[in-house]
């Protein structure tokens, strides 16, 4: 028996880039992975998280994901027979949840949370004639509340290994039920398993907004944790393809779009896994870039030639760049405007060093960046830009109020993941 299914994960639906909308990026790459599964018969399409950026998603965005569904799910000439969507850490599970049995009328199973029965994660897959194809132990993202226990004084070395020995528990337990039931069913059909997770030894690029999953526990889990039972894994959260443990069977494809640009060079991939019988075959598919991501780095001169250069080749290109000369920012930004005025380049971001330092600059031959707080970094910061004394009180309790929403975020965060 034959089976064809696609891997992908991370779409962020609903992500900007320094404020600038990415919806025609999305809208673009929904519509290239539709046509992928229509003209490579893909037979079961799986999400392995992070399908939207936040918790809340806005209406355009939602509309995006429907009608994707839409298009995979009921047209008639769709070859797709199934689509299996997990939660991702960026996913709200209610949110996913809440249509699922709407959906899975349709063939599209979504599993948003953990609920205690791990059964509640195993879909046994059927073709048109209603026998079984495939088992799929769709693990949606695991949070802390899901895989342990906390007690009285424990420490974090404590807290990494029982979440580590969860996480590790709850793919063992699921393993044995997706065994038992391929073997009432006597059919030798994959077993195809679902996660979103950073499997240790894997690899992370700079800008990519990978969140710490677990507080104090970035890469907890080993490839170990993903018993033979599972001819194929198809994993989430890490934007950069790769394999985990090195094994063939398991597998990152990686985010479909650039995140940052830290990812603007990085060629982007869907994953085809077709089975003979349990032996998966994986196939690399290339996915187009929709908006193309340049860094530019140098002085005036040399981030002039830069973009004279992408002007001739009728780029359309968003930039960050970074200035490494000696001018004012004011100036750097008036000569980048300039250069891209009239053409289809859009600056992003300009990063000039220059403010911050001269802001770090030592007083004493010992002193360093670790030992200044944030405040008096920022000080230093309107030292060096030559702030107006009457404006420094209102920029710097506006700063301390920053500080302390993102340390209220932390905090939120931290409880989100003990709950």
């Amino acid at each position: 028996m034959s089976l064809r299914i696609l891997h992908t994960s991370d779409w962020h639906l609903g992500r900007s880039l320094f404020g600038r909308s990415r919806l025609h990026e999305f809208e673009a790459f929904l519509d290239w992975l539709a046509g992928t599964v229509e003209s490579r018969g893909i037979e079961v399409l799986v999400v392995a998280g992070d399908i939207f950026d936040t918790t809340t998603p806005g209406n355009a965005t939602q509309r995006l994901y429907y009608q994707f569904l839409n298009r995979i799910a009921l047209s008639p000439d769709s070859p797709c027979r199934h689509v299996v969507i997990t939660s991702g850490n960026h996913d709200s599970p209610t949110f996913l949840d809440a249509p699922k049995e709407l959906l899975r009328s349709f063939d599209v199973h979504v599993i948003g949370a953990a609920t205690g029965e791990l059964a509640d994660e195993v879909r046994v897959l059927r073709d048109r004639q209603g026998n079984p194809e495939a088992i799929v132990c769709a693990v949606p993202f695991l949070r802390d509340r899901d895989i342990r226990t906390v007690e009285p004084g424990e420490s974090l070395e404590d807290k990494i290994r029982k979440l580590s020995e969860g996480v590790s528990l709850h793919y063992a337990e699921i393993a044995r039920i997706a065994d038992e039931i391929r073997k009432s069913l006597g059919a030798e059909i994959p077993v195809i398993a679902m996660g979103h997770l950073f499997t240790a030894g894997c690899v992370t690029v700079e800008g990519d907004g990978v969140r710490e999953v677990y507080a104090g526990a970035l890469s907890l889990v080993c490839s170990t944790a993903f018993p033979p039972v599972f001819d194929y894994v198809a994993l989430g959260h890490l934007h950069v393809p790769q394999k985990a443990g090195g094994e063939e069977r398991l597998r990152y494809c990686g985010s479909p779009i650039p995140m940052g640009f830290g990812e603007s060079k990085q060629q982007k991939l869907v994953l085809q896994v077709d089975f003979e019988g349990r032996k998966p075959a994986v196939t690399e598919i290339k996915i187009p870039c929709f908006q193309p991501l340049e860094r530019l780095a140098g002085s005036l001169d040399e981030l002039s030639l830069s973009i004279a250069a992408l002007r001739a080749a009728g780029s359309n290109a968003w930039l960050e760049i970074d200035y490494s000369g000696d001018e004012p920012p004011a100036v750097v930004q008036e000569a980048m405007e300039k250069a891209v005025a009239g053409s289809l380049l859009e600056i992003r971001r300009i990063r000039n060093n220059r403010p911050l330092q001269q802001a770090l600059r030592q007083s004493a031959t010992d002193e360093t960046l670790q030992q200044l707080d944030p405040v008096a970094v920022f000080s230093r910061c309107l030292d060096a830009y030559g702030t107006d004394e009457s404006l420094r009180p209102a920029l710097l309790e506006s700063y301390r109020e920053v500080l302390r929403s993102i340390r209220e975020e932390d905090v939120l965060a931290e409880k989100e993941a003990g709950q």
